[in-house]
Parts: C-alpha cells; structure tokens; sequence
C-alpha cells in the first residue's frame, strides 16, 4: 500500500504542473479506491514470500528496491515540480514583509532593494510593514504564510535572539524558515564622552576597575544590540558598569553627548557624524575586521579583546518549505541587486556593509548568532518579560 500511495502523490504532482486550473487543485473531496475490504490485507504470508498479509512490508529485496524505486522517483517528480514553478515564478506581486515602522534601517533596506527586484522578476514587490515586538509580528506571520515564494521578510537580528529574550515566541528561527541571503551588516562602535579619562579600551577598562559600579553604559534598550554588546563587553573582560537602557538609539546618543552618561555601544551610522563633529570620542568597532566606515578606527578584538565581535544585521529570509528553486531564484536576484553599484554605495554611505552570501552560509550564521547571543543573554540573566 505505501508504493500505491507514492506512486499516486507522483501523479498528482505532475498533474498539479499542468497549467493554472492544477493550481487550483484541489477544489472538492478526492476519493482514494482500495481494493480490499476494511481491515483487510494486501497479500498472504502464506502464499508470497514478498508482500505481508497485513499491508506490512517485511524485510526482503523485493520489499527494500520498491520502496527505494518509489522514493527515488517521488523525489525526482518534486524537483521538476519544483523547477517547473521556478521557471513560472512570480506570475503575481510578491509581498516582502518588513518588520519595523517605515524609516527604520530594515525598512530602508528594503525600500532600496525592492524597485530593483520588481524590475528584476518583472512583477511588483509590495512592501508591508508589520513592526512591533521586536519583529516577532512579521516573523510569524512569515513563518506561517504559504510557501510558494510570494511572501518573505526582511529581518534583523532580533529573529535569531528574540526566543532568548521572551518567553514563549510562536517561532522558531532554525526551523521554521528559508533562509535567502544576508543582506548587510551594521557594525557599532564604542564611544565615550570626551570628558572620560580614556582613549583607548584599555584606559576604558581600567577605568571601570578603579571604580566599580559607577560608570554608566548607554543603550537604546533592554536587549538592542548595544545592551547585548555591553554584556558581551562586561562578560569578557569582568568590569562592574551601570546600565542605562533608554527608549531608542536617538535619546541614548544625546545623553551621551550631554555628559548624563559616558560611554554607549552605538550604530555607526548614528555615531559617525558626531564622532567627525569632536562631541565624541571613538574608541573601536565592534566588526570582525576594520570597516570600510571607519577604516582608521581599531577593532575591539584587535586592542585586545580577541574574538569580539557584534554586529546588528539584515537579510531575508522565505518560510520553511519554499520550494528551493524560488528560493535560489530570489537569492540571485537579490545578490545581484547588492551588488549593483549605486545600490552599494549608497548602503557604504549610510555605514553598512553589503554581504550576499549563500542560503546554506546564511543559515549557518543564523544558527551561530542564535547560540553566540542565548548563551550571552542567560549568562547575563536578562529578559524582556
């Protein structure tokens, strides 16, 4: 009965393939005819040393090279299936869902990329905002649209790190989507009022030992990526700071210049103009490597901290189960469009760094940044709810 029913879901996918009206299919109840009455077998262990009288399938060659024959040819109908859709796709607007208020850095990404790929798959890319919760809105939605390639999100990095930070997220960031490419990456940089005795991140360090739990860290938020740097901050190098977490990076950066606290994890692109103005001082960046933001400025792994790394970042990602040509096809489209050179240096001007990876290299970060930050914030014993 399993090679009946194999070969039956191979028909039917190849009569799905078959113009628009298997598309639609299917539209009332199917019937599916047995042979034997209910309860019945499909042979006699007596009478056939292959099939068992149960519907079993016992151990044997007959037995193993039918089910493989089935598998194999199941497996090769579904991706003619998958490639044929490709080759259709899109034959309506794609919806590309944001999951902040228009004006954020995702929402801008995204309204960069999306008339570009409009373009490039020949049907409009529709851009819909679902903020709130951290993204955690536009990721279930996501994660529970259909799978054919006509949803996906652009997401931050709060889709890999909000299940360590809330309880209860009705997703899972490893399985339940598809990853696309990683679109940019956001370094931040540490800085400190001018009127801190320190120039360097040693000074800084050293300066916090003197004076344990007294000197104040700025953030945008409880678990913004500048929180989760200061704990990674205080983690490696076992300073006692005051954490002032405010509401936005906006606030943050003005209490800083103000003197009300003295240091900040800070985006680049927030921080950089301040930073060429003299009301800040810049003391590393928080990328692997020296970035073409700041090219003068030291990384924190390289002024002694080895292996430091934060950065916020975007990318896009298609719910679990799209079809891996679609997959592929929205990835060559969107790595083609980061390449582009206006498309690049306008994302350079505004401090981030186009990256366009590979759908199995971004999974792989994804599952890397999920484990790096939950096991930051357990350590650090911080929570949203």
């Amino acid at each position: 009965m399993r090679s009946i029913s194999i070969t039956a879901m191979a028909f039917l996918a190849l009569a799905w393939m078959n113009g628009a009206a298997a598309q639609a299919y299917p539209t009332k109840p199917i019937r599916m005819i047995v042979a034997v009455p209910p309860g019945g077998g499909t042979g006699s262990r007596r009478g056939c040393w292959c099939w068992g009288g149960d519907g079993a399938w016992p151990p044997g060659w007959c037995s193993d090279t039918l089910r493989t024959a089935a598998t194999v040819m199941t497996a090769l109908v579904l991706c003619f299936a998958g490639a044929v859709m490709a080759q259709q796709y899109p034959s309506k607007p794609v919806r590309m869902i944001v999951a902040v208020p228009p004006g954020g850095p995702a929402d801008t990404l995204a309204r960069l990329v999306g008339p570009r790929l409009s373009e490039a798959l020949g049907q409009t890319v529709v851009i819909d905002n679902r903020p709130g919760a951290n993204g955690i809105i536009a990721y279930e939605t996501t994660a529970r649209a259909t799978p054919d390639g006509y949803t996906f999100v652009a997401v931050a990095a709060g889709v890999a790190i909000n299940p360590s930070l809330y309880r209860n997220v009705p997703y899972d960031p490893l399985r339940d989507f598809a990853p696309i490419t990683l679109g940019i990456t956001v370094p931040n940089i540490l800085v400190v009022h001018p009127g801190v005795k320190a120039a360097s991140i040693q000074e800084l360090v050293a300066l916090a030992k003197s004076r344990p739990g007294q000197v104040t860290f700025a953030s945008a938020g409880n678990g913004t990526s500048g929180h989760l740097a200061l704990e990674l901050f205080k983690q490696t190098t076992g300073i006692d700071v005051i954490h002032v977490p405010y509401k936005g990076g906006g606030p943050a950066l003005a209490d800083l210049m103000g003197g009300q606290v003295q240091a900040l994890f800070s985006i680049a692109l927030a921080a950089t103009p301040q930073i060429k103005a003299g009301r800040l001082r810049a003391l590393a960046i928080t990328s692997a490597k020296r970035s073409p933001v700041a090219p003068d400025l030291p990384t924190v792994a390289e002024v002694g901290l080895p292996g430091f790394e934060v950065v916020g970042w975007f990318g896009w990602l298609a719910p679990a189960k799209t079809p891996r040509a679609i997959v592929g096809k929205l990835h060559a489209e969107l790595v083609k469009v980061l390449t582009m050179s206006d498309i690049r240096q306008r994302l350079l001007s505004q401090s981030t760094e186009p990256v366009g990876n590979s759908p199995a290299e971004f999974a792989a970060f994804i599952k890397s940044e999920h484990a790096k930050w939950g096991k930051v914030i357990r350590d650090a014993n911080v929570r949203i709810d």
